[in-house]
């Protein structure tokens, strides 16, 4: 349920981040330690892992898969996702860190981790548990 909210909100809400596209610096931001985490809390490391239309090590919804390909092509990129990409991990990341660059250009970790589980209009405290349990895989690294 977490990624349909997260979902709805990225597609709502695309041309109103549309300003912020070229501004942030992600690239250069290492984010491996933050999708490990999620990806410990979303499916244990599992790839194949499946819940309803979240699948894959990062649970990814269709609609996020969308919203890459949306980025892709507002930034005149040729390269699109498909929805068989979720059982990468290494093309699940690197949706990660587009939805990243894209909505949370400033890389704020606690953005990311509270928007991924409860999208970028997340509630605190409905992700709390959800960021706790992240925190705690990045400190056992």
């Amino acid at each position: 349920m977490r990624f349909v909210t997260l979902c709805v909100f990225m597609i709502s809400s695309f041309t109103a981040h549309s300003a912020n596209e070229g501004t942030g610096s992600t690239n250069e931001f290492d984010w491996n330690p933050v999708m490990d985490a999620i990806i410990k809390v979303e499916s244990g490391g599992n790839r194949m892992a499946k819940n309803g239309n979240q699948v894959g090590a990062m649970q990814i919804t269709p609609i996020v898969v969308a919203e890459c390909n949306q980025i892709l092509k507002l930034r005149n990129s040729a390269k699109r996702y498909a929805l068989s990409d979720r059982f990468s991990v290494k093309k699940s990341k690197e949706m990660f860190v587009l939805i990243q660059s894209f909505h949370n250009p400033q890389n704020d970790v606690e953005q990311a981790i509270r928007a991924w589980n409860g999208g970028p209009h997340y509630s605190a405290r409905k992700t709390q548990r959800y960021y706790e349990k992240v925190l705690r895989h990045l400190r056992d690294r």
